[in-house]
Parts: structure tokens; sequence; C-alpha cells
């Protein structure tokens, strides 16, 4: 019987792809270089800020990364004001988690995203009561695919990997959860898709909240 379950956050539990569209953009702007693409945005996330300044960066047209300090500065300044610009739950999610909650399961969040920024959006959506743990991406803790966070988190709530499910939507959370020794569940609404997951190495995948329910 699985005791805990540990959520990505964008595109898992939150469709954050606006605010970071917005925020990623703005500081291309700020700094002179053209917009990404939505479609470029989605495939660049996943990684955390830095890699996905790089990756906007490389695709605006700064190959060799000569900004990517400054964007770093003000990409922080912009998307700390705008990280739930647009942000909504997706549907169903509210619902799977008062349903775990009551089942007893204690619930977690590991995100790539900044902490500041993590805790934030889970606040704003989700309020204080629903997640014992939540963590976003800081120094003392090296971001996922490192399994490090998901240990950490299981070791603050007392519970062992393979009392676990580790769900996410990313090709990163695949490996994060396969790595952290958790039983590992793709969802197919977020960034990537079924066969971008497939590839991965995804074993069980879900195409809406609803049908995580058979594991609990």
């Amino acid at each position: 019987m699985y005791k805990a379950c540990i959520f990505d956050l964008d595109g898992t539990l939150t469709d954050t792809l606006e605010s970071l569209i917005y925020s990623v953009n703005a500081t291309l702007k700020e700094l002179k270089l053209p917009c990404i693409t939505a479609d470029q945005c989605r495939q660049f996330v996943g990684n955390g800020a830095k890699v996905l300044l790089e990756k906007a960066l490389e695709a605006a047209g700064d190959v060799k990364l000569t900004k990517i300090e400054e964007a770093e500065e003000v990409y922080k300044r912009i998307f700390g004001i705008n990280c739930t610009y647009k942000v909504k739950p997706y549907e169903g999610i509210p619902e799977l988690l008062a349903y775990m909650k009551e089942a007893g399961l204690k619930l977690a969040v590991l995100s790539n995203k900044p902490h500041g920024q993590t805790i934030k959006v889970v606040r704003t959506f989700f309020g204080e009561e629903i997640f014992s743990h939540v963590q976003g991406q800081c120094d003392k803790i090296k971001r996922k695919p490192d399994p490090a966070g998901v240990l950490y988190i299981l070791e603050q709530l007392e519970v062992l990997p393979e009392e676990c499910l580790y769900v996410g939507d990313s090709e990163v959370d695949i490996l994060t959860g396969e790595a952290a020794g958790a039983k590992t569940i793709g969802v197919t609404w977020g960034f990537r898709t079924r066969e971008m997951l497939g590839r991965a190495g995804a074993k069980d995948m879900v195409d809406c909240p609803e049908e995580l329910k058979k594991w609990i």
C-alpha cells in the first residue's frame, strides 16, 4: 500500500505554460532579443530556470550564451512578479488531491521551479493544508533528474521509496522517480506527449487525474 504521493508542479498539477512564456519573452524583450514560440517554451521547460533560459537564448540567436547572467537576473525579477500569471490547476486535480488526502496519503510537491515561486504557486491555488511538504529548486538539493529531492522529501515524511508514488509530466520526472525507487507514473495532459514519456522509459501513464485513483 502506498503511503505518500509526490507530484511535479508545472504541467502536472498546474498549467503554468502561459506564465513561463510571458516571463521568458519579457526577459528576451528586455535584452533586445526576439521572442520564442509557445511550442518552443513547452519543450524547453522541465530542467529548471537556468536551462530554460539557456535554451531560450540559443533559440533567440545568442548561441554562445553571452547574456545568460543578465538573463537570469532579469527573469528572476519578472517571473517573481508573474509566476501565477494565467496559471490554473488542471481539471480534476483539486478533486484528486482531496481524494488522496481523505485516503490517508501524505502529499508533497517537488519542482525544478525556484523554491520561492513553487511555494507561491502551491499556496495560491491549493492553500497550505493539502501538502505536507513543498520543495522547489534550491542550492542545498540537486535538481531533478537527480533523485535527491525525492529522497529528501521522503525522509521528511518518514516514508520509504517503495511506499511512494511519484507523478510527473516530463522525461525528467520519469528519470527522477525511477532513480529514487518510487512507483513512477507519467501524466499525458502536461508539457510532453505520451510518445515522449514512453521514450523516456515510462512504464505507467495516465490520461486524466481520475485514473490515478487506481493506485490508491
